[in-house]
């Protein structure tokens, strides 16, 4: 695949941001003053200017009442086929130390991402589905409902839906996989 076409893979959210922002009828300054990100910055990621990174689209979707899983399955519509190449466009997670991609495009029955490089506590996470961890590479600290897990190459880590949970990287070369059932959201 080229360059070009890689970069065409690149989860466009900003249609979905704004849907979402008019939806719960904020401003671009409101949403700025919730998120700590610029208005001018919020003005180009819905215009598909800029490209946030994982964190800020994590501080968007809270500000939102939703999640990043979410914004980025909403910018783009289901499909029954889909094929998503090995070189196809990730999201800086923050900065360039780590990256996420989405595996399974559009709004699903269930998502995938795949974490490369760094990736810290940030914050912990609960939804009301299942989701399961599974370390390609590296190492990784979990915690899930209170306790704390080291897991290694081809360990698996399964939270049931409602269990909080947060994880890290251990390792500069760790590769998740995450996989979980998708909430029910139509953008």
């Amino acid at each position: 695949m080229s360059g070009t076409e890689a970069a065409a893979e690149v989860p466009r959210v900003g249609a979905a941001v704004r849907r979402r922002r008019r939806a719960r009828e904020l401003t671009l300054a409101d949403l700025a003053r919730a998120t700590g990100l610029s208005a001018p910055f919020l003005s180009q990621v819905e215009n598909d200017r800029a490209r946030p990174s994982m964190r800020s689209l994590q501080l968007i979707a809270d500000a939102l009442e939703t999640t990043a899983v979410r914004l980025l399955a909403a910018a783009d519509g289901p499909r029954t086929v889909d094929v998503v190449r090995a070189d196809s466009a990730a999201v800086p997670e923050d900065g360039e130390a780590g990256r996420v991609r989405p595996l399974v495009r559009g709004h699903q029955q269930l998502h995938a991402l795949e974490f490369t490089g760094r990736h810290d506590w940030q914050r912990a996470f609960r939804h009301p589905h299942d989701e399961v961890m599974y370390v390609v590479e590296g190492a990784v600290e979990a915690e899930a409902d209170g306790r704390r897990y080291e897991l290694g190459p081809g360990d698996t880590l399964y939270c049931a839906g409602g269990v909080t949970h947060r994880w890290r990287s251990l390792a500069p070369a760790t590769r998740v996989l995450l996989v979980g059932v998708s909430d029910d959201f139509r953008g």
